[in-house]
């Protein structure tokens, strides 16, 4: 772990962070196999689309490095709704798996909330169904955060960024990430502010926060006017850098911000490089469960 210093701006990198989860993972998954019960996730993937096969080669090489095994299914993207819920209904019914997860939105022309509910808690590693939200929101353990708050948590934890009565400001309220990220730092006991659209005087909002939150999904929304000293900036947002085609950059003005605050993620290199290894975590967590 890694203690954030007042002396000068911090990157709080994900690559050590991600390296740490993977480490771990291995370890579990090893002993599990060991025991008879090699992790096993059921993916899906429907279509081309390129950000989906994108990360469903992260999914697979994190996977692979994890030691746990991928029933991997690529289904055209005119896939019928009651073939693809006969797939999920076979893979939720099947002990062998121990966890799945579909590349979201998925085509138009599928249901796609009937869909979702479809998938147990106990296998729904990221936090796809209605059962799952609810236990973030409750607080316990049964079903798994989405990956990507879980990761930003990860993130303040490796780095050691005190939440308990400290004030988090949010940037954003989709059930993706705002909202479940909302009810893991209240499980910390940091006092919590979710902004959006229609927030008045959002600025000012976001300079009275320890620790600001930014996922919104707006190239550099978050300006060096909008920060103050001492503040810790998690950086969510993955966006096409309208400044520079062909790159990605986050919800953060990044390199004029980082100069004013105790510390920043950076996009890339931030919290994406943790995504991946929390989902492998999550598998291995599942497959733990079902062994006992």
């Amino acid at each position: 772990m890694e203690v954030i210093t007042e002396n000068q701006p911090q990157e709080l990198r994900g690559k050590q962070v991600a390296a740490a989860i993977m480490e771990d993972n291995l370890c579990r998954a090893e002993k599990l196999t060991a025991a008879g019960h090699q992790p096993t996730l059921a993916l899906f993937r429907l279509g081309e689309r390129p950000d989906d096969v994108f990360y469903e080669g992260s999914i697979l090489r994190h996977c692979e490095r994890a030691g746990i095994k991928v029933l991997h299914t690529v289904l055209p993207e005119d896939c019928p709704d009651a073939e693809f819920a006969a797939r999920l209904i076979a893979a939720a019914n099947d002990n062998g798996i121990d966890a799945m997860f579909f590349f979201s939105p998925l085509p138009r022309h599928l249901d796609e909330p009937k869909l979702r509910e479809l998938i147990p808690a106990a296998k729904d590693v990221d936090c796809l169904s209605k059962a799952s939200a609810a236990s973030v929101f409750c607080g316990d353990d049964e079903g798994f955060a989405p990956c990507t708050p879980a990761a930003v948590m990860e993130m303040l934890k490796y780095y050691q960024v005190p939440l308990a009565g400290k004030k988090a400001v949010v940037l954003g309220r989709s059930l993706v990430v705002g909202k479940p990220l909302a009810m893991l730092l209240l499980n910390e006991n940091a006092t919590v502010t979710i902004c959006h659209s229609r927030t008045e005087n959002l600025p000012a909002v976001c300079r009275e926060a320890d620790v600001l939150l930014a996922a919104v999904g707006r190239a550099r929304l978050v300006k060096e006017d909008w920060v103050s000293a001492g503040q810790v900036i998690i950086d969510v947002g993955v966006n096409a850098d309208p400044e520079n085609p062909g790159k990605m950059c986050g919800d953060v003005d990044y390199a004029n911000v980082l100069p004013k605050v105790a510390a920043a993620t950076p996009v890339p290199g931030g919290v994406g490089l943790v995504t991946t290894a929390i989902l492998c975590r999550h598998i291995i967590e599942a497959a733990e469960k079902a062994a006992k």
